[in-house]
């Protein structure tokens, strides 16, 4: 029977080059970047062995090689993350990624723009 985990790393921070402004990719901005992965932990909860849990070491690894690739929109940006996620982690059921941009270029003041995918 599969017992379900779920791993939370939040507010990871990056200085990162995307926007749709030019300004953004030379300039860049800061961001957080927040992922929620639901998985089969059955296996790593009887054998104590990092080989059978899903690495949330690896996963900010992988997080954070996707936010270096500069993208035009937030929704690309979390989709990449996703698809990585996936592609790396075969028990991962459910993931929800959030990117916020820190105090973005819109003419007003804001603590941030965020944006939510989910799979």
């Amino acid at each position: 029977m599969m017992k379900k985990g779920i791993i939370r790393i939040e507010d990871m921070k990056f200085y990162a080059y995307h926007g749709c402004f030019d300004k953004e990719k030379v300039v860049g901005t800061p961001f957080a970047v927040s992922v929620r992965m639901e998985y089969d932990a059955s296996k790593a909860m009887e054998s104590d062995d990092i080989d059978d849990a899903l690495n949330y070491q690896k996963a900010y690894e992988l997080i954070a090689e996707e936010m270096q690739e500069t993208s035009n929109l937030l929704e690309h940006v979390a989709q990449r993350i996703l698809n990585c996620l996936y592609d790396n982690f075969s028990e991962l059921c459910f993931a929800r990624v959030q990117v916020k941009k820190i105090a973005p270029p819109m003419g007003g003041e804001m603590s941030n723009v965020s944006l939510t995918l989910e799979r």
